[in-house]
């Protein structure tokens, strides 16, 4: 029996969360994130502004240029992970086989109810739309690509100017007719350097990537040749998954202006570190591996990373790491836009002593103290419990915030 996979995407989703904020922002040219003047980019903006030719990820100076009389909405991040988790209820209500993508989107597994995927679809969407007030699009389909994809292609022919509010389906059997016409780039594997290699070839469509010869494919691809040649017949079984493995943790920040203070610069460094280990800590998760992300005034991005000899969550651990790469590559004076620091690499969580190491009960109290800093950090906000070294001290090694 062929499987019946829901792909639903929140359409605008910060957009439509400040729209419940606001009403008069509905129908208006609006884009949520940054200031121009603060270097800030687009984080979503309404279909209106879309209209202007305005995107997610745009620098928000841009799209003032386009659109004079855009509004800039700041963020509300809380808002919006309220809304996502009250989202994912209504998605579990459905079925439990619910793989959250990202803040906005998932795939569900319905096979085993006895209505169709349309049906299913459609009843959510009524759901979503009336229950929280959201518009979303959904694609359906007998897989996780293919759903995918069809979702991609609804709210591309759906009306301009408005949240698309789209279905697509995709009947079993007519996945490699559906995707036939494409361009090769809506396929997964294919990116800028793929496209340009097959159409170098005259492979332009997926079917024609669907005709093509799959050992040749493989010559010239490697293992993705293979996936490519499947993925263009419509073929995914990979199984809609309700966990998902956290591969990383992150913490970066973009400077309003270019920052070349060395102890402003070591100081976000720690901030970002206890970020990060914080997160961690509420995961569960230890890593081995501490990356350094550094962006130069010219807009270059340099990565640097270590591998620790034991996993950690520590703060000062996470911080130290950072540093020493930090050191490494700044020089004295050479402004920087950005910094981040980022922790991978989770292996087991218990830790291995040393023989140096203290007794498994005196070993346990950091960890036991973060638990606590935690606590009131959550309740309280960040600057509730903070470092004596960032504080306004006539000694500080730290510069007044």
């Amino acid at each position: 029996m062929a499987r019946k996979i829901l792909h639903l995407d929140l359409d605008a989703f910060f957009c439509a969360v400040e729209e419940q904020r606001d009403p008069g922002l509905r129908g208006q040219p609006f884009a949520v994130g940054g200031r121009p003047e603060e270097r800030g980019v687009v984080a979503s903006c309404s279909y209106p502004a879309r209209q202007f030719g305005i995107h997610s990820a745009m620098p928000m100076v841009n799209a003032v240029k386009l659109c004079p009389h855009l509004i800039i909405v700041e963020r509300h991040p809380q808002d919006y992970r309220d809304m996502s988790r009250r989202v994912m209820a209504c998605l579990r209500e459905v079925t439990p086989l619910v793989e959250q993508l990202s803040i906005d989107e998932a795939f569900l597994d319905v096979s085993e109810s006895p209505e169709s995927a349309e049906t299913i679809a459609r009843r959510l969407q009524r759901t979503i739309n009336t229950r929280l007030n959201l518009p979303c699009s959904l694609g359906v389909a007998t897989s996780k690509l293919v759903a995918k994809i069809a979702n991609n292609v609804g709210k591309a022919n759906a009306q301009k100017g408005q949240p698309p509010n789209a279905i697509q389906v995709v009947a079993p059997g007519q996945e490699a007719a559906f995707l036939a016409p494409l361009p090769t780039r809506e396929l997964w594997g294919v990116g800028p350097k793929t496209e340009a290699h097959l159409t170098a070839l005259g492979i332009l469509t997926i079917g024609d990537i669907a005709r093509w010869p799959e050992a040749d494919l493989v010559r010239r691809f490697g293992k993705n040749g293979y996936d490519l040649s499947r993925r263009a017949r419509g073929i995914d079984e990979r199984p809609v998954e309700t966990e998902r493995e956290t591969k990383s943790v992150s913490q970066e920040t973009t400077f309003v202006r270019d920052v070349m203070d060395r102890e402003v610069l070591r100081r976000t460094l720690l901030e970002h570190s206890e970020g990060v280990g914080k997160q961690l800590r509420q995961l569960g998760l230890k890593g081995h591996t501490v990356k350094l992300k550094l962006r130069w005034s010219n807009f270059t991005t340099l990565t640097r990373q270590t591998t620790l000899v034991e996993p950690t969550n520590q703060d000062i651990e996470i911080y130290n790491a950072a540093l020493l790469l930090f050191e490494k590559v700044w020089s004295p004076g050479k402004p920087v836009r950005l910094i981040g620091v980022g922790v991978s690499g989770f292996g087991p969580q218990q830790k291995q002593l040393s023989l140096w190491d203290a007794p498994a009960a005196s070993a346990e109290e950091p960890e036991n103290l973060k638990d606590v800093l935690d606590s009131l950090r959550t309740r309280f906000g960040d600057q509730a419990i903070r470092r004596g070294s960032n504080l306004k001290r006539k000694n500080s090694p730290f510069p007044p915030e």
